[in-house]
C-alpha cells in the first residue's frame, strides 16, 4: 500500500502488530500537530477487512487519490483475513497513537470492534464506517455505504419483470447467518420480487460466504433438491459464477435467470457474456473518497459528518426490462472495480 503525504520531513518508524499492516506513520519536521485550516499535518486512517479483495483494493485506491488531492497523509491497515477483529483493533490503536484525525473502517466484526472504536472517538478521532455498519450503527460518527436493501430490491424487481408472470422456483444463495449486509440484500430481493420470507416459491436457500466454490456447491445442492429451479438470487458475483458453473454442468445455464449484487469488473463482464442476467453495482472508490474528504473537512474546522450517507447503486444489464431503471455493461465497465 502507498503512503500519501505532502508534509515535509522524514518518516517516523511505526510499531506494527503481526495481525495488521500499517503502511507508514509520517510526521512533519517539527513533530507537532497541524493548525486549523491547514492540511499539511492531517493524517487519515483507512482500515479494511483484507488486503486482497478487489473491493477493498479499489477502496484503498479511492482513499489514496482523495488524500493526494487534499494534501494529507493516508495511513492504511488491514487484517490478515476477513474476520480478523484483533488485527483491526491493533490497527485502530496504532493509528490513534500516530495522531490520525479520523479513521475510515470496514468492520470485520460489527459488534466486537465497537469498544475499540469508542476509545478512538473518546480520544477525539472521528470514525466513519465504510460499506458495513457497526452494531449499533451509532458506534461510528457516520456510515458511507451502499443501500444494500435497495441493491437487493433492484435485482428482485428486475427478476420479477424478466420472468413476465411465469411460475417461478427461486433459489437464494445467501451470505451467512447474522451478517447485516447479507440479510439486507436478501430481504431487498424478496421485496423487489413481491414475496415474503417463507413464500413457497423459494424452494432452496443456502449460505455461500460470498465464495465462488461454495456458491457452486450451494447451487448443486439446490439442483438436487429442486431440479426445476428457474430463478437464482446470489449475494455477490463470485457466488453467481459458482452457481453458473453448477447450472452449466447440468445443462441449465441457458434457462435459469441468475441475478446478483456488487458490480466488480469480473461480475460486469459476466453480465456482458450472459452468465449473469443483471447485477446491482456499488461504488467502493466513492465511499473512500467521500470518507477522506469528510475527515479532512472536519479536521479543518468544518462540521462533523453524521448519520448515513448513501454512496449509490445502479442496476447493470444488457437486457433491460420495462419499469426498472438500468445502465448497460458499457457503463458498468467504466465504473467497475477489481
Amino acid at each position: 500500500m502507498s503512503l500519501t503525504t505532502r508534509a515535509a520531513g522524514a518518516l517516523a518508524a511505526c510499531a506494527l502488530a503481526a495481525t495488521a499492516t500499517v503502511t507508514g506513520c509520517g510526521g512533519d519536521s517539527s513533530g507537532t500537530g497541524g493548525t486549523s485550516g491547514s492540511s499539511a499535518a492531517i493524517k487519515v486512517g483507512l482500515i479494511t477487512k483484507t488486503e486482497t479483495n478487489p473491493f477493498f483494493v479499489k477502496m484503498k485506491e479511492g482513499a489514496a487519490a482523495a488524500a493526494k488531492a487534499e494534501g494529507v497523509e493516508l495511513i492504511t491497515a488491514a487484517g490478515k483475513f476477513d474476520g480478523d477483529n484483533a488485527g483491526q483493533i491493533t490497527a485502530i490503536e496504532n493509528m490513534v497513537a500516530a495522531g490520525v484525525k479520523g479513521i475510515l473502517i470496514t468492520p470485520s466484526d460489527s459488534k466486537a470492534i465497537v469498544p475499540a472504536l469508542q476509545k478512538a472517538r473518546s480520544a477525539g478521532v472521528t470514525v466513519i464506517a465504510l460499506d458495513s455498519p457497526t452494531e449499533p450503527q451509532s458506534a461510528t460518527d457516520a456510515l458511507f455505504a451502499t443501500d444494500n436493501f435497495k441493491a437487493g430490491e433492484l435485482i428482485g424487481r428486475y427478476a420479477k419483470a424478466a420472468m413476465a408472470g411465469k411460475p417461478v422456483k427461486i433459489a437464494t444463495l445467501d451470505l451467512a447467518p447474522g451478517v447485516a449486509v447479507g440479510r439486507l440484500r436478501h430481504d431487498g430481493f424478496l421485496k423487489g420480487f413481491g414475496i415474503a420470507e417463507g413464500d413457497p416459491s423459494v424452494v432452496c436457500s443456502q449460505d455461500t460466504g460470498g465464495d465462488q466454490t461454495k456458491g457452486q456447491t450451494a447451487m448443486e445442492n439446490c439442483l438436487q433438491k429442486a431440479p426445476d429451479v428457474n430463478v437464482v438470487y446470489t449475494i455477490n458475483e463470485p457466488a453467481a459464477l459458482g452457481a453458473h458453473t453448477a447450472l452449466k454442468a447440468k445443462g441449465r445455464d441457458k434457462d435459469v435467470l441468475v441475478v446478483s449484487v456488487d458490480g466488480g469488473c469480473t461480475g460486469v463482464k459476466a453480465v456482458q457474456s450472459g452468465q449473469i442476467a443483471a447485477t446491482s453495482q456499488q461504488y467502493p472508490l466513492k465511499m473512500a473518497q467521500q470518507g477522506v474528504k469528510a475527515v479532512v473537512d472536519f479536521a479543518k474546522g468544518g462540521a462533523k459528518t453524521s448519520g448515513y450517507v448513501d454512496t449509490g447503486v445502479t442496476l447493470i444489464t444488457d437486457k433491460p426490462v420495462a419499469g426498472v431503471e438500468a445502465k448497460d455493461t458499457a457503463f458498468g465497465l467504466q465504473n467497475c472495480w477489481g
